[in-house]
C-alpha cells in the first residue's frame, strides 16, 4: 500500500553526484563545463544515458512528437494523475554541469530511492526531460514544454533553425527522438522542478533551500535604428545620421528604468548588431537587443511603456527612424500555493534553512504552471554563476534539494 516516508528517509547523495558527473562527461568542455546543445549528437548521447538509467529503475518510457521524454514509475492507482518531476538535459554552448540536468537527475534519484526503500505511491511519478529549454541553438527557449502547454504550435517548433540553417524537426528526427506520443496538455496532479538558483541570494544568505513562489516576467525587444552609412573621416559630426546617437542614451535610459524599480527590476543589453560593421564607416543600421524583467506584471508593463517613450523621444531628437519588435514575452507566473507550502514545510521538517523567493530566470515550470499545479526548489550555486563553465554546486546542497523533492513528491503522490 501507499505509505508516507519515514522522517529519516534520504536520497543517496553519492549516487546523485555520480550520475551528475557521468552526464557531465558527455559534451565536457576544457574549462569544466558541458556543451550539450539541443538535438546535437551530445544531446542524443545524454538522452540515451538517461533513458537507460530510467529503464534500469523499472520505469516505462515514452517520447512525444517534440522529443520530450517521460519516464513513468507506476502508482497503485493506474487512473490517478501523475506527479511530474524534471527539467532539461540540454545546455548552453559554454554551459555548466548542473543547470537543468540537476532537476532531471534529482527526479531519477527520487525514483531510485523509492525503489530502494520499497515505497509505493498512490499516484504515478514521472520524470521528465524537456526538449530545447535553453534556446541557444533553436530560439525561442523552452520549446518542448511550450508546445505541450499550447504556447507554441508544433509546426512552428519544427521550423526553428540554427545558425547553420538546420531545422529543429530535421535534427529531432536525425537523433532519433521524434516520438509518436502527442505533445499536448494532459492532467497532472503536480509538477515539481529542482534547480540551481542561478543567482547569488541563497549562497550570500547561507540558505539551503529556495522555496520558489513564481517566475518573474520578461520582455525581449529588438530595437532597430536606421542611419545613413557615410565615411568616418570626411563626414562632419553635425551632418551625420548616426544611429549611435540614439543607441547610447537609450542604453543608459534602459538601466535607469530598471534602477527605478529596485530591487527586482532587471535590464540587459545582450547583443548589438551593426551594419555594415566597418571600423571607418558610420553605421547605417543598429539592432539592439533589450531584456526587461520584473515579477509584477503591472510594473513590467510600465517599464516597457517607459522604454518605448524614451526611444521615441530620442529618435525624434536625432532624426533616426526606429522600430521595436517584440521577440518574446514571458508573463509573471505564480506557482501553486499548496505545493509552495509543501516545499517550505518539507525543508523545515528536514532541518534545512529556507526562504521564499521569485525565480529571475525562465524555466519549463513557467509552461507547466499553465496547466498543472507547479512549484520549484532552488539550491545554492557558487557565486550565483550559471550559463558558465565555472558553474558549481556542492554535493551536500544538491542532496539537500533532492531530499526536499523526495518528501514533496511522495506527499503529493499520496494525495
Amino acid at each position: 500500500m501507499a505509505a508516507l516516508l519515514s522522517k529519516g528517509a534520504r536520497i543517496n547523495g553519492d549516487r546523485l553526484w555520480a550520475s551528475l558527473m557521468s552526464m557531465a562527461e558527455i559534451g565536457a568542455t576544457s574549462k569544466g563545463g558541458s556543451n550539450r546543445q539541443a538535438l546535437t549528437d551530445e544531446d542524443r548521447r545524454g538522452r540515451d544515458l538517461f533513458v537507460g538509467w530510467v529503464g534500469e529503475a523499472g520505469c516505462s518510457t515514452r517520447v512525444d512528437e517534440i522529443g520530450n521524454i517521460f519516464a513513468l514509475r507506476a502508482g497503485e492507482d493506474a487512473q490517478a494523475s501523475a506527479v511530474l518531476l524534471g527539467s532539461h538535459l540540454d545546455t548552453q554552448a559554454t554551459g555548466g554541469r548542473f543547470d537543468g540536468v540537476y532537476g532531471v537527475l534529482a527526479g531519477l534519484e527520487v525514483v531510485r530511492t523509492l525503489n530502494d526503500l520499497g515505497v509505493r505511491t498512490r499516484r504515478p511519478i514521472e520524470v521528465a526531460c524537456w526538449t530545447n529549454e535553453e534556446g541557444c541553438r533553436f530560439a525561442p527557449a523552452m520549446l518542448g514544454s511550450g508546445v505541450v502547454a499550447g504556447v507554441y504550435d508544433l509546426g512552428f517548433a519544427y521550423s526553428r533553425r540554427d545558425r547553420t540553417g538546420k531545422d529543429l524537426g530535421g535534427e529531432l528526427g536525425r537523433i532519433g527522438y521524434m516520438g509518436a506520443a502527442l505533445a499536448q496538455r494532459r492532467p497532472l496532479h503536480a509538477a515539481l522542478e529542482a534547480h540551481i538558483e542561478q543567482g547569488p541570494i541563497l549562497e550570500s544568505t547561507s540558505t539551503a533551500i529556495g522555496v520558489v513562489t513564481g517566475i518573474q516576467g520578461a520582455y525581449w525587444l529588438d530595437v532597430t535604428l536606421e542611419g545613413i552609412a557615410s565615411h568616418a573621416g570626411s563626414t562632419p559630426m553635425n551632418v551625420r545620421r548616426d544611429p549611435w546617437r540614439v543607441a547610447c542614451p537609450l542604453i543608459q535610459a534602459t538601466y535607469e528604468i530598471a534602477g527605478a524599480t529596485e530591487p527586482w527590476g532587471r535590464a540587459t543589453i545582450g547583443d548589438v548588431k551593426i551594419a555594415p560593421g566597418s571600423r571607418n564607416t558610420v553605421p547605417e543600421r543598429l539592432v539592439v537587443s533589450v531584456d526587461l524583467r520584473h515579477p509584477q506584471a503591472e510594473v513590467l508593463e510600465s517599464m516597457v511603456e517607459d522604454f518605448r517613450a524614451r526611444l521615441a523621444e530620442l529618435a525624434r531628437a536625432h532624426d533616426i527612424p526606429s522600430r521595436v519588435d517584440q521577440v518574446w514575452h514571458m508573463p509573471p507566473t505564480d506557482f501553486d500555493a499548496h505545493l509552495v507550502d509543501l516545499v517550505e514545510s518539507s525543508a523545515q521538517e528536514l532541518g534545512l534553512s529556507c526562504r521564499r523567493m521569485v525565480s529571475g530566470a525562465g524555466h519549463d515550470s513557467l509552461h507547466t504552471a499553465q496547466f498543472a499545479p507547479t512549484a520549484m526548489i532552488f539550491v545554492p550555486c557558487a557565486g550565483g554563476l550559471s550559463h558558465n563553465e565555472a558553474e558549481s554546486a556542492t554535493p551536500e546542497d544538491l542532496a539537500a534539494g533532492a531530499n526536499v523533492l523526495l518528501q514533496v513528491a511522495v506527499r503529493a503522490a499520496n494525495e
